[in-house]
């Protein structure tokens, strides 16, 4: 399977029949790029698209790049897997995953095309989108369905129209929904999820606030549509300064509570025993990684 330095925070959405702005994209602060053959690709477009995306994907790029097919049910989809395999990238976006057998159908797929380019079995990831009610049902299944799925994504403007309800229902049906993508995630050992896009390109202030919510709610990072919209993203999606000045005093306070046979300390007034001090670690663990 493809290795990653880091698990991106920000994944930029670009139609795989714009190459000036895949280029852009590509040239951007984005962890991530998505070409889309997608919803962003309209039918009578799928093969132009396809083939613009095997030009753009020749060669490696410097930032992780991930093709987004139709979903597996569509005629679309064999063919998008197959020139998938053949390109340049770190993995696949399959939309409208709904059950555990499409990926494995999926990873079958892939493995028969990645042989025949030459590539070892399991080289390109799988990022599922669970974006109706029966993918975030299945959530748990489809987290532990391919040894290529490295990570879930949240789709909510589908999980919406899928449940007609309101996509900006932070604390009800959405919140659930995230919730339980989050859980599936972490249960799986997976690295946290990528949520959903903002679809308010010209509201940083909404876009801010969402990203923090999903955070909190243990998403890792979050896809966008637009460039104006990475910076927020890598911002909220990335330890602050105070937070690792934060974690360091924890670790040392601890180590030094440790080290005198104590398993307990007192920090600014908060408690501190093992497993905040995990989780301070990890985060200066993952700041280093970046």
């Amino acid at each position: 399977m493809s290795e990653t330095v880091h698990a991106p925070r920000s994944l930029l959405f670009v139609p795989a029949t714009s190459p000036d702005k895949a280029e852009k994209a590509f040239a951007s602060a984005a962890d991530g790029v998505i070409l889309d053959l997608e919803d962003a690709v309209a039918i009578a477009e799928k093969a132009e698209a396809r083939a613009s995306a095997a030009r753009l994907l020749q060669a490696r790029r410097s930032t992780q790049v991930f093709l987004r097919v139709n979903a597996l049910a569509t005629p679309f989809c064999f063919d998008d897997l197959e020139a998938a395999a053949a390109a340049a990238l770190d993995g696949i976006v399959l939309p409208k995953a709904e059950s555990p057998s499409e990926l494995a159908t999926a990873d079958w797929v892939l493995s028969q095309f990645e042989a025949r380019a030459g590539k070892p079995a399991g080289s390109i990831a799988i990022l599922p989108i669970l974006e109706t009610a029966r993918g975030v049902a299945a959530a748990a299944k489809i987290a532990r369905a391919s040894e290529r799925v490295q990570r879930l994504m949240f789709g909510a403007v589908d999980f919406a129209l899928d449940l007609d309800v309101d996509i900006t229902d932070e604390t009800g049906t959405m919140a659930h929904a995230r919730f339980a993508v989050a859980l599936a995630s972490r249960q799986a050992g997976l690295a946290a999820p990528i949520d959903s896009v903002f679809v308010g390109i010209r509201d940083p202030d909404g876009l801010r606030a969402a990203s923090a919510r999903a955070r909190a709610m243990g998403f890792g990072g979050k896809a966008c549509i637009h460039p104006a919209q990475i910076a927020t993203i890598n911002e909220v999606f990335s330890p602050s300064e105070a937070e690792l000045a934060r974690a360091r005093e924890i670790v040392a306070a601890f180590e030094a509570a440790e080290a005198a046979g104590a398993a307990a300390v007192s920090v600014g007034g908060a408690m501190v025993d093992y497993p905040v001090v995990e989780k301070a670690r990890r985060m200066l663990a993952a700041a280093r990684g970046r």
